[in-house]
């Protein structure tokens, strides 16, 4: 398991904010050295901590403002390919293995109510997809598209 120093926090934190700033940018910003930042990134990068950059998408001004919940109870000797299956639909963005009343849970959204219809419809025609329970999210409180570091 790999320990993050204060250093390495504070540099992720930054990034966190903004992916886009520049090694010198968070080396003033945090007063330690250029060469420094850039041995701390490339480090964590390595160890597969920081594991990509990408931009956040707002997915309400795309057309695609229904989110939903879906749980599966699916027969247990297929649950991973049908998991992987269902994760090739574009409309999914997160499928979970889970334990508890479904089997798997999937997070995904829709432009229309016809367009989750139909991707229920085309699930429950999965080969041990027994039953399906969606729920449509109305408000989101809290959606943390960064890890917070304690």
């Amino acid at each position: 398991m790999f320990e993050l120093d204060e250093t390495d926090r504070r540099i992720i934190g930054l990034l966190n904010k903004d992916a886009r700033l520049s090694f010198r940018h968070i080396s003033r910003e945090l007063k330690i050295s250029l060469t420094k930042v850039r041995g701390r990134v490339k480090k964590l990068e390595r160890e597969g901590i920081i594991r990509g950059y990408i931009p956040v998408i707002d997915p309400d001004i795309l057309g695609y403002d229904m989110l939903v919940v879906i749980g599966l109870d699916i027969s247990k000797a297929k649950t991973i390919e049908i998991q992987e299956k269902i994760a090739k639909d574009p409309h999914v963005f997160a499928v979970y293995n889970t334990i508890g009343q479904w089997d798997s849970v999937i997070i995904a959204r829709f432009k229309s109510r016809l367009d989750l219809d139909e991707f229920i419809r085309k699930v429950l025609t999965i080969k041990g997809v027994d039953k399906t329970y969606t729920q449509l999210v109305l408000n989101i409180v809290k959606d943390e598209k960064r890890m917070l570091l304690f």
